[in-house]
């Protein structure tokens, strides 16, 4: 008995798109019994009709757009702009629709049926189902003549201008939308300094969804900048999140789509704080040469407010690893400079700020791996200063400098002063244990017998082991799914 692909199936639909092609059918005609058969959505159809995959149709629809209206499509979009305008669907905008057009070889109106007339806004309707323009003849008629009704021309081409200004003036934002979008965006990135990444990395994935559903629709210019830049830093915060959940290559995809919205909206303090986030990516995931490319890259935007202080802490940090510690000397200068010059205010704060306490922070750790554990010590001890009187204490922050200050007592032999530094940090609620605190602990954690040998150092590193394997990322990698998307849903 053979087996025999089921109604539907993938080699079911591959196997008539063969028939169909083998006796001179036209992907049109492929698209309509597609249709038919399958009872499928025309956007669905046409995309089988060219045996795509939802991936590979993003794509095209992507570059055909690259010329117009840019879209950023992906699998998971063109899925729901297919099933529209069904439940858990996204409706498809005009440009998004063009685009599908162009990229599948038919007309705008071949992709809707009745269902998606009825529910697309006459504007949208009007501009994926107006006629061709009427050609003209080429040949001179004299003014008078009958065969060519001027006068109605002219109506419809004032008709037609009027019916684009009507479209053109419609926007699905407002400036107080947008205004209330930067405060939300403000709300996370400081509520993230102190609150639960999980949680934090819903509630912004769902405000980032919102940013993306509007862009697909219709506004001003200036207005969809704004979309963009506000796309930019939610993507550069869920970057942020990501590598602090251990999610490194999950961090880098929501980097690469901050670039592009820092680009689409041309926001240089947008396209720093991005490279920014890039930087700190690149460092956790052991590439160190590009963490410095990117710090310094993002130091040439020029940008105003702590980023500038950042970028080339994060520079001086990676250099240090490296172990160029003249150059991550220079890099710690800079900062300083950059401290020193400051002008702007950054436009969103919390994690995407750069305190004095975070500063030095950077500057214990780089001394310490330079080998001046009397420098380390006097910078966490200013650093701890500082965070005692700020309104927010940023815990991943204040727990990197206990750890640097019990390096810095460690390597002078004091034992007790280290488990004293430590006690704060091993106390930390596991929701809490951020991966980058995790892994300055375990690199602690190694080299505590070289550094004071002996028992009494025993209970330390049991207790430091405990505390890695009931952490965040810990929890999240014995999740079930792949990464940090799969596990925190919308």
């Amino acid at each position: 008995m053979t087996d025999r692909s089921k109604p539907g199936s993938k080699g079911d639909r591959d196997g008539l798109r063969h028939q169909m092609l083998a006796v001179g059918c036209t992907t049109a005609e492929i698209a309509t019994e597609m249709r038919v058969r399958y009872r499928m959505r025309p956007r669905e159809a046409w995309r089988h009709a060219h045996g795509w995959t939802l991936q590979t149709a993003a794509d095209r629809i992507t570059e055909a757009a690259a010329s117009t209206s840019p879209v950023a499509a992906d699998a998971s979009l063109t899925a729901k702009w297919e099933k529209w305008p069904g439940g858990a669907a996204r409706r498809p905008s005009v440009p998004v629709i063009l685009a599908m057009a162009s990229a599948y070889g038919c007309e705008p109106g071949d992709l809707l049926d009745i269902d998606d007339r009825r529910a697309l806004p006459d504007t949208d309707l009007r501009a994926l189902t107006r006629p061709a323009p009427p050609t003209v003849d080429p040949q001179p008629v004299p003014a008078q003549s009958p065969s060519l009704p001027t006068t109605d021309l002219v109506h419809l081409a004032a008709d037609e201008s009027a019916t684009w200004a009507q479209w053109a003036e419609a926007s699905n934002v407002g400036d107080l939308g947008l205004e209330q979008m930067l405060a939300e965006i403000r709300t996370l990135a400081g509520d993230y300094l102190v609150s639960d990444p999980v949680v934090l990395f819903g509630r912004t994935r769902r405000l980032r969804d919102r940013v993306f559903g509007l862009l697909e629709g219709h506004q001003y210019p200036r207005q969809s900048r704004e979309l963009y830049a506000a796309s930019g830093y939610l993507c550069a915060l869920l970057a942020w999140m990501s590598s602090d959940l251990g999610q490194l290559r999950d961090a880098d995809t929501q980097g690469r789509t901050a670039w592009l919205c820092a680009e689409l909206a041309d926001h240089d303090d947008l396209r720093a704080w991005v490279l920014s986030t890039r930087s700190k990516v690149a460092f956790w995931d052991g590439r160190l040469r590009d963490a410095v490319a990117y710090a310094r890259r993002g130091a040439s935007c020029r940008p105003s407010g702590t980023v500038s202080v950042l970028l080339a802490c994060q520079e001086a940090d990676a250099w240090s690893v490296i172990g160029a510690h003249d150059e991550s000397l220079a890099a710690l200068h800079r900062a300083e400079d950059a401290r020193a010059a400051l002008t702007g205010t950054d436009e969103v704060g919390g994690i995407l700020s750069c305190q004095p306490s975070r500063q030095d922070n950077y500057a214990a750790a780089v001394h310490l791996r330079g080998g001046r554990p009397a420098d380390a010590l006097r910078a966490t001890t200013s650093a701890l200063a500082l965070l005692a009187v700020q309104p927010v204490r940023a815990y991943g922050t204040e727990a990197q400098i206990h750890i640097s200050q019990a390096s810095a007592h460690l390597a002078t032999g004091e034992v007790d002063g280290a488990r004293e530094a430590l006690a704060p940090v091993l106390a930390m609620p596991p929701d809490h244990r951020l991966a980058p605190v995790a892994r300055r602990l375990s690199e602690l954690s190694a080299v505590i017998d070289h550094r004071a040998p002996g028992a009494g150092v025993i209970g330390l590193r049991a207790a430091i082991t405990d505390w890695c394997a009931d952490s965040a990322p810990r929890h999240l990698a014995l999740s079930p799914g792949a990464g940090s998307a799969d596990l925190i849903s919308g």
